[in-house]
């Protein structure tokens, strides 16, 4: 099981789903038309996504690398990709080409982890290139909707956020395993919290800091919820400490009520949040037409192709996860979902097995990222919580997204050899 034939699903699935839409465009086989043929104009960019993964798992397998991460990953891009094709037939192509630059730059990312992973020796420079990359935006940023989180380069757009999160992980596991002796025996005590003194948990507080800045500025609710979260687990993680938490939470809480009050486009979000029916052809409106999706799907969904999630707008990013709920039913749902969690299980299989404390808590925070970052849009788009901004990762349409979790994926498999090594 640990050679190729582990790929053979998310490859059944590009070629079954593809060649599904392709048949139910295309009823008349036997007369080719130049339609036909621009409609296969994908074929190449297919080809080379199945060879390259094929490439990939036997490089991992030669190297004795966790051969089961790639796999499921994998799955879910496959799935998204004949989402896409479902959804926007138009964005196939890119979207293919995303998904092997994304391998691509796995690969690279792999080969070089030797030097990659010296970066961890500095704590602070990985912080400051974390604060640069999302401050980009601010300086530079553009709106695309309704969220000043974009950088536009000539016909690329770049999210900057999705790197800053990997920038994030890094320099938390780095700092936190560095100073885990002083923030674990607490220099003084206020009230029923233990903190240790305020230089040290000082980068904490900026961390949560510029989390509501996001929202506030940014209007990027998505990136904020997860900056905040992968902190607070991570120093969880390190000092096992519940007064961090405590903490963390008192400060959160204290801010989203002072934006609540000050800033308009904040009280829209949570008002749509709390009761979406009272403006549902308005702000509500994708809110809405995702829980009809879901309504509509009920177990086993209206068939591939045959539901209307095209009422949703945008639906091939933030809501591609309604649009999966609706013609393939809570069964597919719920085993997508089962997918993050079983990447995010051997994920922590290979954090446990690492012999040093920095990729241990590295491969955690990896791990954890993924599977927050899921949790986050699927309870937003099911109403659960505040709809955010995010995509849903290896699914969603996006390059920065594609490529930024294969990113961490490759540090998860690299980290899965740093437990054969130390």
């Amino acid at each position: 099981m640990k050679n190729g034939s582990l790929l053979l699903a998310p490859a059944g699935i590009l070629i079954a789903g593809l060649g599904v839409l392709y048949l139910k465009a295309n009823p008349a086989i036997g007369h080719v038309t130049p339609d036909m043929l621009l409609g296969l104009s994908y074929l190449p960019w297919l080809a080379a996504v199945i060879v390259f993964s094929l490439m990939m798992q036997a490089i991992l397998v030669r190297h004795k690398l966790d051969t089961w991460l790639f796999p499921i990953v994998m799955t879910l891009a496959s799935v998204g990709v004949v989402e896409i094709a479902r959804l926007k037939p138009s964005l196939l192509v890119p979207q293919l080409r995303w998904l092997l630059i994304a391998m691509v730059l796995m690969l690279v990312l792999v080969r070089l982890w030797g030097r990659i992973h010296r970066l961890l020796e500095y704590p602070y420079i990985l912080g400051i290139c974390c604060v640069i990359v999302l401050f980009l935006p601010l300086l530079f940023g553009t709106e695309i909707g309704g969220s000043r989180n974009w950088l536009v380069l000539g016909p690329f757009s770049v999210q900057p956020s999705e790197f800053g999160k990997i920038l994030i992980v890094l320099f938390l596991a780095a700092y936190l395993s560095d100073h885990r002796r002083v923030l674990t025996m607490p220099a003084r005590r206020i009230l029923f919290l233990r903190l240790p003194p305020l230089r040290f948990i000082a980068p904490l507080i900026f961390i949560w800091g510029m989390a509501v800045l996001m929202f506030v500025v940014e209007r990027d609710l998505g990136s904020a919820l997860l900056f905040f979260g992968i902190a607070v687990l991570m120093t969880y993680m390190a000092t096992g400490s519940r007064s961090y938490v405590f903490l963390a939470l008192t400060f959160m809480g204290l801010a989203a009520v002072i934006c609540y009050f000050a800033f308009g486009h904040v009280r829209v979000r949570f008002d749509i949040w709390l009761n979406p029916w009272q403006d549902p052809s308005g702000m509500a409106y994708q809110i809405v037409q995702s829980l009809f999706s879901f309504g509509t799907g009920g177990i086993w969904g209206t068939g591939f192709g045959f539901g209307h999630p095209g009422f949703i707008p945008e639906v091939h990013t933030d809501f591609i996860f309604a649009a999966i709920a609706e013609e393939m039913g809570l069964v597919a749902s719920l085993a997508l979902m089962a997918c993050y969690v079983l990447a995010f299980w051997r994920g922590i299989c290979i954090a446990l097995a690492c012999p040093r404390e920095k990729d241990l808590l590295l491969a955690a925070g990896c791990s954890t990222l993924l599977l927050m970052q899921a949790f986050i849009i699927i309870a937003g788009v099911t109403k659960f919580l505040p709809l955010t901004g995010i995509t849903l990762p290896f699914i969603s349409y996006g390059g920065s997204s594609m490529v930024s979790g294969f990113l961490l994926l490759g540090m998860l498999i690299s980290l899965s050899k740093e437990q054969k090594n130390g």
